[in-house]
């Protein structure tokens, strides 16, 4: 067996543009012999893979798995939307899912766990990169349990079966019937999927987004020309509001906008005779925070027609 260094897989990556880790398995399988590394490389769809993997990929789909007391979302990201209508792009989210899953919601586990073809997750998306032809990604994956109660989700713009462009999970814990914990657990999630809450509650804000707003409405309120005791106070309650507005059981529910998020709960853990826990939720889109690359498609089209010069 020939010593695999890191100068032959130095050497394997600069020919080919592969990565690290797919350079030294290549060279292994090969006994370090450059030229077939790179045949392997190529036949297992890595090196196409490899040259579309700075593309943006900002569309996709959330995959939703659950069993149990369990359950977990992931978002696989592809290049265009067109590939969210693709069956087995379908396919291969769910198995995602399942995999997070079983996997506690970790990401490098699940991209190392076995899929049902007989290699990993994540060799299962190179191969699905090459037939496709768009770079594809796990971007994350979550997953929530409880001990005594349900977590229950949401989808929302589903593709297909398990699969949309939002997914929400709320995890509730109570001894409560769980048909009817569920059905409250599915709403809460419903309110989660339109309303974006930042946290569940004010205390799980993160204290630097706290920061930030107050800082901002400061500044506003200075513009006002008024003593610094009235400004404080100013301050305060639009901090109250911006709870309001980002904290879930301070938000007014959107199917009965007359009680919060926490008062709902509340009300459904009296007519149940048992506690309520509401134990956090996880809400997952399609490409948020990614910066997409802009396309003017008419100017493409256009320029095609212009006369050459």
């Amino acid at each position: 067996m020939a010593e695999i260094t890191a100068a032959l897989v130095k050497q394997l990556r600069d020919k080919t543009g592969a990565g690290m880790m797919d350079a030294k398995k290549a060279l292994v399988e090969n006994n370090g012999d450059i030229e077939a590394s790179a045949d392997w490389l190529r036949e297992k769809g890595i090196l196409k893979a490899a040259k579309k993997a700075d593309r943006i990929a900002a569309e996709g789909l959330i995959g939703l798995a659950s069993k149990g007391t369990s359950a977990a979302l992931v978002e696989v990201n592809s290049e265009t939307d067109f590939v969210g209508k693709n069956a087995e792009f379908q396919g291969a989210v769910r198995e995602v899912a399942g995999a997070a899953l079983a996997n506690g919601g970790d990401p490098a586990k699940t991209l190392h766990a076995a899929s049902s073809a007989g290699n990993t997750i994540g060799e299962m998306l190179v191969g699905l990169v090459a037939k496709i032809g768009e770079n594809m990604s796990l971007r994350r994956s979550t997953s929530l349990s409880v001990n005594d109660g349900v977590v229950a989700a949401y989808l929302h713009n589903t593709a297909a079966d398990s699969v949309g462009k939002i997914g929400v999970l709320v995890a509730l814990e109570s001894s409560a019937d769980k048909a009817r914990l569920n059905d409250l657990g599915r709403k809460v999630a419903m309110h989660v999927a339109s309303a974006k809450p930042l946290a569940a509650t004010t205390a799980e804000l993160d204290p630097a987004v706290v920061e930030k707003e107050k800082q901002i409405l400061t500044a506003q309120a200075s513009e006002s020309g008024k003593p610094a005791a009235v400004i404080e106070k100013m301050v305060e309650g639009r901090i109250r509001k911006f709870y309001q507005e980002s904290v879930l059981v301070e938000q007014a529910f959107v199917m009965d906008p007359d009680v919060t998020v926490g008062a709902f709960i509340e009300k459904h853990a009296k007519e149940f005779g048992t506690p309520v826990k509401l134990i956090g939720f996880v809400r997952y889109e399609v490409g948020e925070g990614i910066e997409k690359a802009a396309s003017d498609f008419a100017a493409e089209v256009a320029s095609f027609s212009q006369p050459k010069a």
